[in-house]
């Protein structure tokens, strides 16, 4: 396999690659001053198992260029092109909550596998899509951080009082809870604006007796955990460590995170940042290997 990475996400696809012993050979993209995007492939694909890896922080600007990098593949020879997407964009609107709105997921997953054979993503933003192959038409393989971020508190915070800021956040805080050994605690969350939310206050009798942790899969705006970590100082708890899975972080959100109070915010690497902490490449490695297998099984 060949993988071939957009020029930020080359020293993850180097972790997936060692993983793989698949050879890493980078993309390059340029962006014209008009807007238009040329996308050039590394030669040596005639034959090749190709996989693509673009995180989809900014899928709009980000769309067409995959498109194009896809078709130029094929064209070249390519033997097949898979997506390793460690962030999925384009989840959230599952529904038409609105007259006249577009149900993008299930657009956007058709246009996908409309253009690669297969895709490996991290922890996808689900509301009410139950599974991938709900909206995905061709093998789609969800990578689970839980057990990388249990392994990094057990290591870093073994004290660990664990806290949801919102009910979205139940399923990692429980399972990353679970398999850490360690209490956790779910916050209700009101929004009432795309920036402004209130967060309960944390009731865990054992907040006082270890470091809180307050763990979501992203944060956008920031307000959300900068809202928790408020929360938590305001009962009395040390200054919190936040981990996300995704490190979006729009505008000012990692320095408003901080900013309310965080010890340490740490992310995983499926979204270039500074507060990169925990390595995804081995779990998604194992995810590619799985989608080969089921892109096999469907070509029997």
């Amino acid at each position: 396999m060949i993988l071939v990475p957009l020029p930020d996400m080359t020293p993850l696809a180097e972790g997936i690659g060692r993983n793989l012993q698949a050879r890493v050979r980078p993309l390059d993209l340029h962006h014209f001053p008009d807007g238009e995007s040329l996308v050039t492939l590394p030669e040596g694909l005639d034959g090749e198992e190709v996989a693509v890896v673009a995180t989809l922080r900014d899928p709009d600007r980000l769309a067409l260029p995959l498109r194009f990098a896809a078709a130029t593949a094929r064209e070249l020879g390519a033997a097949g092109v898979g997506l390793i997407a460690p962030y999925l964009g384009y989840m959230r609107q599952d529904g038409r909550f609105s007259a006249g709105q577009a149900v993008s997921a299930p657009l956007f997953a058709r246009f996908l596998g409309e253009t690669f054979d297969w895709l490996v993503t991290v922890d996808p933003h689900l509301h009410r899509i139950v599974r991938l192959k709900d909206v995905f038409p061709m093998p789609a393989v969800r990578v689970v951080a839980a057990p990388l971020i249990a392994a990094w508190i057990a290591r870093e915070v073994p004290d660990a009082i664990l806290l949801g800021p919102d009910s979205e956040s139940q399923q990692w805080v429980a399972e990353v809870a679970r398999m850490a050994g360690r209490p956790y605690e779910v916050l209700r969350k009101t929004r009432t604006g795309d920036r402004q939310v209130v967060v309960s206050v944390p009731e865990n009798a054992d907040l006082g007796r270890g470091t809180p942790v307050i763990l979501d899969d992203i944060a956008s705006s920031g307000r959300t955990m900068a809202r928790a970590i408020e929360r938590v100082l305001a009962a009395g708890g040390r200054r919190p460590v936040s981990i996300l899975i995704h490190a979006v972080f729009a505008a000012e959100a990692y320095d408003d995170i901080l900013a309310a109070g965080a010890a340490r915010v740490v992310t995983t690497d499926t979204i270039p940042h500074p507060s990169n902490g925990i390595s995804v490449a081995e779990a998604v490695a194992e995810g590619v290997s799985t989608a080969g297998l089921q892109k096999s099984r469907g070509k029997r």
